[in-house]
């Protein structure tokens, strides 16, 4: 009662994009699975499959009925490295193979318990999302030309900070319409590090030119949300 995935590659991964530009990349975690009985069996496989999320997919690669075995371990190997086991044990060296393999083997006795555990697991493989976090805002206030190409904006700090190399945006009344990192910033005639609230500014933008006085400078810092924690096998027999 097995069956082998037809993925070129095995373990954790992302196949890639599918044919529709509109469907994101997705990861796979492959198992292997051991239960006590068919019926078991039967009835876990679909509750396996539904502790899916959108992003990833949970591939039951190999079924059985009875002991895990090197044979099974041997099949995890094409996968993400992980065995689910219910209500049945261990062949002898199995937890031996498992240290030298980086294989985990999951026992349980619970059924849903076993389900909510995959669902964590499917959880820490989910991509993480960008979100920006705005460190400043100024008001453009006066436009030069700049001796070296571009043009500067003269800018009125009114909200946080503005940072050398920082990620900004220019937003006029019609929404954004220009983003990029802060080539140079000046104060009076001073480079500088930062332009605080209450201070004014010279920034610099060399490729484009549609800037008017009454605009908006919006600087903003790109930051992953909560730190999730990626899942790796680890190697041994684990009994829940």
């Amino acid at each position: 009662m097995s069956r082998r995935s037809h993925h070129s590659k095995p373990g954790i991964r992302i196949p890639g994009q599918r044919e529709s530009c509109q469907q994101e990349a997705f990861q796979s975690l492959e198992i292997a699975l051991k239960c006590d009985s068919v019926g078991s069996l039967e009835a876990l496989i679909p509750l396996v499959r539904d502790a899916s999320n959108p992003w990833v997919k949970i591939d039951v690669i190999h079924s059985g009925v009875g002991l895990i075995s090197k044979f099974d371990l041997e099949m995890a190997l094409t996968g993400s490295r992980l065995v689910i086991g219910f209500n049945v044990d261990t062949m002898p060296q199995v937890e031996h193979i498992c240290r030298e393999k980086g294989i985990e083997v999951r026992i349980y006795d619970v059924i849903y318990k076993l389900a909510d555990d995959l669902r964590e697991i499917a959880s820490r493989l989910v991509p993480q999302e960008e979100e920006e976090e705005i460190t400043g805002e100024a008001k453009v206030i006066a436009l030069f030309k700049s001796s070296r190409g571009g043009i500067i904006l003269g800018c009125e700090v009114v909200k946080g900070v503005l940072s050398l190399g920082g990620n900004f945006r220019v937003i006029s009344a019609m929404g954004p319409k220009y983003t990029g990192k802060i080539e140079s910033l000046h104060i009076e005639k001073d480079a500088v590090k930062e332009a605080k609230k209450g201070q004014q500014a010279g920034l610099k933008i060399s490729n484009f030119k549609d800037v008017k006085i009454g605009d908006l400078v919006e600087c903003f810092e790109v930051k992953k949300q909560s730190p999730w924690r990626n899942w790796h096998p680890r190697g041994g027999v684990f009994r829940y």
